[in-house]
């Protein structure tokens, strides 16, 4: 797989995690929320998977990070490190924050990464 295949398939499982952890929430308030553990795992588990997807793709394609610095990059990979090492620590908050306003925009922007990937390996 070329690097420009990686960094479209990371940047296509990041939008997945993306709407799977918004739809989980769709219709749901934070008290409900904050009750249904089940919930509450399913969306942290998601979130592991768009910081790892971001990890690599730091990683794996620096010169694609460095042109798109609209994209929240280390707060993505930062929050992946969180749950990863500190999952008991996790704050309930903060994932319904970042479920709620953070995942939206990236959902947004998303399709234009991927756009910006294929361009990108093409170059």
């Amino acid at each position: 797989m070329s690097g420009a295949d990686r960094l479209m398939l990371w940047i296509e499982q990041m939008a997945e995690a993306t709407g799977s952890a918004c739809s989980y929430v769709e219709g749901v308030d934070f008290a409900a929320f904050e009750r249904d553990k089940r919930t509450q795992q399913a969306v942290v588990l998601n979130l592991l998977l768009i910081g790892e997807a971001a990890a690599r793709i730091v990683e794996g394609a620096p010169g694609f990070v460095a042109a798109h610095p609209e994209i929240p990059w280390a707060p993505m990979r930062g929050m992946r490190n969180r749950i990863a090492h500190g999952y008991f620590e996790l704050d309930i908050k903060v994932v319904w924050d970042t479920v709620g306003s953070a995942l939206p925009a990236l959902s947004r922007q998303l399709p234009g990464l991927l756009r910006a990937a294929v361009e990108f390996g093409a170059e």
